[in-house]
């Protein structure tokens, strides 16, 4: 076959200016995700940066005249010492508890490593405190504690005791302020009709705790029954008015790869630049398996951290049923989950 060398060269040069007319860079439109997952990656990209940077900063003690690193580390230490609370007393609130309802148990696990964590902090800040004076020595904890510290970040010893977060020193302070407020309301005014789920520990026990107990009370197999869950109209906790019969109410949760349409009540496509927002009050119901009949819903996962979960599963708690009117595949491409806790 005799082909045309003009033809040829001509077909060439037009596929050579197509591909040169090309973006050096693909964008996410490309791989049908949203504009903000690009956004995302930046951030996190941004995010590492700064936590190497932190890292790489010099652990001296600084000789400007300013304020040392131990003296620094010494009002951190003196400050977290100040806001921590005394232990609960689980004999007596036990007692005062009266019957032992499966959510009355969850409590009194929570109590329990709750005071576990406050014990560990008022411990490592007591002896870090000697030992920055020169009374004891510093011990390769203390010497990590010390650094956490510095550096704003949550000590190793600390973290091994508390719910998974990704959050800074001072804002999980304050998150663990907002834990024991909450343990506080639940144990002098019963079991809260909003539920905090990101302030316990274990989460999943609480949501357990429920199918068990309207099991118990309607004489439900265990095995054979599962939680329902819808949005409401709510947006604060204060907008609801009294708690449910049977399961409760969450606050909380944050949506992700997706927004939420409140007049519609679905799901919708993400606002742009806007990763995360808040979800409204969620409604979880405990239902017998073969009573629930699911339609133009997704099966939302809901994570701990916005890390997701690892390897071996660690990190999904359950699973919501949101309303929405594209199909669940365009929901799994945008990578739509919830999360307890936001960064």
């Amino acid at each position: 076959a005799v082909v045309s060398t003009q033809s040829t060269g001509s077909t060439r040069d037009k596929f050579l200016e197509y591909i040169d007319g090309l973006p050096l860079a693909n964008t996410p439109c490309v791989f049908g995700l949203h504009s903000n997952a690009e956004i995302g990656y930046f951030t996190n990209a941004a995010k590492d940066m700064c936590s190497y940077m932190i890292e790489l900063q010099p652990q001296t003690s600084s000789s400007d005249g300013g304020i040392s690193r131990e003296q620094y580390i010494e009002k951190v230490a003196s400050d977290i010492e100040e806001k921590l609370p005394v232990l609960f007393e689980l004999d007596r609130i036990r007692k005062q508890l009266g019957e032992i309802t499966p959510t009355a148990v969850v409590l009194l696990q929570e109590l329990e490593r709750f005071n576990a964590l406050i014990f560990k902090m008022k411990m490592s800040v007591m002896t870090l405190k000697r030992a920055l004076a020169g009374e004891v020595g510093m011990s390769a904890e203390l010497d990590e504690v010390a650094k956490a510290l510095f550096n704003g970040q949550i000590p190793a010893s600390w973290r091994r005791l508390a719910p998974d977060t990704l959050k800074s020193l001072g804002n999980w302070i304050a998150h663990f302020e907002r834990r024991y407020t909450q343990y506080i309301e639940w144990i002098e005014k019963g079991e809260p009709a909003v539920m905090w789920l990101s302030g316990l520990h274990i989460p999943e026990s609480y949501l357990t705790a429920l199918v068990q107990a309207t099991c118990r009370k309607n004489g439900w197999p265990l095995d054979k029954s599962t939680l329902y869950t819808t949005v409401t109209q709510h947006v604060k906790a204060g907008d609801v008015r009294e708690k449910l019969h049977n399961g409760c109410y969450v606050e909380g949760l944050y949506l992700e790869g997706g927004s939420w349409d409140i007049e519609n009540s679905c799901l919708r496509k993400s606002k742009p630049k806007v990763l995360v927002e808040e979800l409204p009050i969620l409604k979880v119901i405990p239902i017998e398996a073969h009573r629930l009949k699911l339609q133009n819903t997704f099966r939302t996962p809901v994570y701990t951290t916005s890390e997701r979960r690892n390897a071996m599963g660690v990190g999904l708690v359950f699973e919501a049923d949101i309303t929405t009117k594209e199909h669940n595949s365009h929901w799994v491409l945008q990578g739509v989950a919830l999360m307890l806790n936001a960064d």
